[in-house]
């Protein structure tokens, strides 16, 4: 049986050489090609990845596959990152993207994302007419092929026109004017050359480290979370720095350190960001959110007096609404976040620079801003836990999901909502999300509390739901 391939909330992910073969990819970037002929000529599609272990031959494959089905192949020669290939779509116009990145996941996994003609996630509605085009293939199909072993094809270098809009959109002189210094970790990922050259070029002081390709990621996931920035903080103590940098392996997502070495979590640089850019910018739109993202929030777009949209978990979207221009910007609590004018993907690359922009211009610390924010509309305490469970015990959680609970650890439960999973909002604010994992037995709890002293206690219950 061939294996089946589905696309979710970011594309097909799999493991090189169990489910990641020449023959699945072949399946896959059939079937997108098999869409791309519904849509409007010309038939023209960006092929890039990230650094990952054979990424060069998937590139190569893929554009062999489009090139026989009647779509121009056009190839991003270096690993790019994913905002950047979103970026050339727009720009040139093309049907869209094939990028090979597994993002932040483990360094044995690879995967495909394909962004329509707009550059942005494509949606369900897309992605079921592609799964439907590759199940259409049958079993062991023999899919047409470019074999010209000196076929050329177009290529494109997405790095110039991507690095010159992010110039337009971040106050790269007020960096350099404060005298700042920087630290930046790319995990030896695709944001390699982006965040430090744009900084370096404004006059801005930026230490590297990881700044060098390795296929193993220094042999864990390329995920710019607290655990794994032990070499940035090093180097932010050695140099002085004000600030660590860091974006995932495809630069999408983004991890940011304070001064006094404290990782501020993705829900909080979110909500810093949405009130620096109405200060700022003086932006009326909206703000878009996933029903797991802190409800800080919600807190901030009632103090601006600006509409709330709170999306399914998956940054599509949030693109759509960056696409209609209702949003300011637009985030997820798994560090995922783009503003108005900007593409309808995320972005940890301008996550980053802002950040730099909002404490070179703030002239504080990201712990100090954070604390008169909540000075300003309350405290908010959001955690993120993942529960890995038996098969069996998966189903019987599966069942528990369709049922509205009443209460929670002995508080009741004041709403129910379902726009993405089962959250449960209690009676003093606090709530719980719950989210199973559509491809291993786990599901994820995400809490959030008004004070701090009562996590524990809504994180014992949230992990009592699911365990009992």
């Amino acid at each position: 049986m061939a294996t089946p391939i589905k696309f979710g909330t970011s594309g097909w992910r799999s493991i090189v050489a169990d489910e990641f073969t020449i023959a699945n990819i072949r399946r896959a970037v059939a079937g997108i090609a098999a869409y791309v002929k519904t849509q409007p000529e010309p038939h023209r599609v960006l092929v890039g990845r990230d650094p990952r272990f054979l990424g060069e031959s998937f590139v190569d494959e893929a554009a062999r596959i489009l090139a026989a089905a009647g779509v121009t192949p056009i190839v991003i020669p270096e690993a790019a990152p994913t905002p950047a290939i979103a970026y050339a779509v727009q720009q040139l116009k093309t049907s869209g993207s094939i990028n090979f990145t597994a993002s932040h996941n483990p360094p044995e996994y690879n995967g495909i994302k394909f962004s329509t003609h707009d550059g942005a996630p494509a949606l369900p509605e897309v992605t079921k007419q592609i799964e439907a085009a590759i199940v259409a293939l049958g079993e062991n199909p023999q899919i047409p092929r470019l074999n010209d072993p000196e076929a050329k094809f177009e290529t494109a270098d997405v790095k110039p026109a991507y690095t010159a809009r992010i110039a337009e959109l971040v106050d790269l002189k007020a960096i350099a004017a404060s005298g700042i210094k920087v630290v930046f970790d790319p995990f030896w990922g695709a944001g390699r050359g982006y965040s430090c050259h744009i900084l370096r070029n404004a006059g801005v002081i930026v230490e590297t480290v990881h700044d060098y390709r390795d296929v193993l990621f220094g042999g864990h996931a390329p995920e710019p979370d607290d655990h794994l920035l032990s070499d940035a903080k090093t180097r932010m103590h050695e140099k002085g720095a004000n600030l660590i940098i860091a974006t995932d392996g495809d630069a999408d997502r983004f991890g940011i350190v304070d001064s006094n070495s404290t990782f501020i979590q993705p829900n909080y640089i979110i909500a810093l960001l949405f009130d620096y850019l109405v200060e700022t910018r003086s932006w009326k739109n909206g703000v878009a959110k996933s029903v797991a993202t802190t409800n800080l929030i919600n807190a901030l777009a009632d103090y601006h007096k600006v509409p709330l949209y709170e999306t399914p978990v998956g940054f599509k979207y949030i693109g759509e609404l960056i696409l209609q221009d209702k949003i300011a910007i637009g985030g997820e609590e798994s560090a995922g976040l783009t503003i108005r004018g900007h593409v309808p993907e995320k972005d940890g690359i301008i996550a980053g620079l802002l950040v730099a922009e909002m404490v070179a211009r703030r002239g504080k610390t990201i712990t100090q801003q954070l604390e008169e924010l909540f000075d300003k509309v309350g405290s908010f305490y959001p955690v993120r836990e993942n529960f890995h469970l038996t098969p069996e015990a998966k189903a019987k959680f599966t069942e528990k999901l369709k049922v509205d609970p009443t209460e929670l650890g002995g508080r009741k439960v004041t709403s129910v909502v379902r726009t993405d999973g089962l959250k449960l909002v209690l009676d003093d604010g606090s709530w719980v999300c719950y989210r199973l994992s559509g491809t291993e037995p786990v599901v994820r709890a995400y809490t959030e509390s008004r004070d701090q002293s009562h996590m524990s206690d809504l994180s014992a219950a949230a992990k009592e739901f699911v365990l009992s």
